[in-house]
């Protein structure tokens, strides 16, 4: 009798193992922001994220007109563009919560001393040689700050997305998030998967099972309501992407 109880406690835990391994992770959207004294993108948002246990926290990248990496998602924060202005005039900016617009540098040593995996977003670009630059520098960058096990990367851009697969440490994970390429297709780039709008796999979510069936991941973005969510942890979606991840957590608990 003894024996039997102790079979099927075992049974239990590998069930329970198998299921946890089949929940989708926890990608906090810019950072974990909808927190009070945090703000998009900003280096507490990092932090934040790392203290609740996202997998994953996600932010963009930008190339400078002086061709330094700074980090925001609008092509123009406070009347000034990213690409078209200086290091040095972009720092000066202040986020939401006080703190100075983050050069990559800085917000990438802040990452060192976390856990959760750092995933940049490159933007697209006004010219695709600006987009190779800033892949260059990236992939150099992180190289020197021994952070390549850490890191994934995204991209809408095709060029961007070919010079990541290209450059980054073979194994890295590269997304593409146009959602404009087939399974096959993201398989034949030499993709990691597909980073995709949730409005995509609602209108063809058949690609979730062929593109595990290819042995690629699925990514979900930017997933932020509770409905959505359910309906991609049923589908076992590999990742979630969300301004909300205490809620996803709380659904995955």
């Amino acid at each position: 009798m003894k024996t039997t109880k102790l079979s099927l406690f075992f049974l239990l835990m590998i069930v329970a193992c198998h299921l946890q391994a089949q929940q989708p992770a926890v990608i906090a959207h810019r950072g974990y922001w909808k927190i009070a004294g945090s703000a998009q993108n900003s280096l507490l948002a990092l932090v934040k994220a790392d203290s609740i246990g996202c997998y994953g926290s996600e932010f963009d990248v930008w190339l400078t007109k002086d061709h330094k990496l700074v980090v925001n998602h609008d092509p123009l924060f406070k009347m000034r563009s990213m690409e078209r202005s200086k290091a040095s005039k972009l720092t000066q900016l202040t986020l939401d919560n006080g703190e100075n617009l983050p050069t990559l540098k800085q917000y990438l040593n802040t990452g060192k001393g976390l856990q959760t995996k750092l995933i940049l977003e490159l933007k697209a670009h006004s010219k695709p040689e600006r987009e190779t630059k800033a892949v260059e520098k990236i992939i150099a960058l992180v190289k020197s700050m021994h952070l390549e096990s850490r890191m994934e990367y995204i991209t809408f851009s095709k060029q961007a997305l070919k010079e990541f697969i290209r450059l980054a440490p073979q194994g890295t994970p590269v997304f593409y998030l146009g959602g404009d390429l087939t399974p096959e297709e993201l398989k034949a780039w030499g993709c990691a998967g597909a980073d995709y709008h949730l409005g995509v796999f609602r209108k063809h979510p058949e690609w979730i099972s062929q593109l595990h069936q290819l042995g690629l991941k699925v990514n979900v973005w930017t997933v932020n309501k509770e409905e959505d969510m359910t309906w991609l942890i049923q589908q076992k979606v590999d990742f979630i992407t969300t301004n909300e991840p205490v809620l996803l957590q709380s659904l995955l608990k």
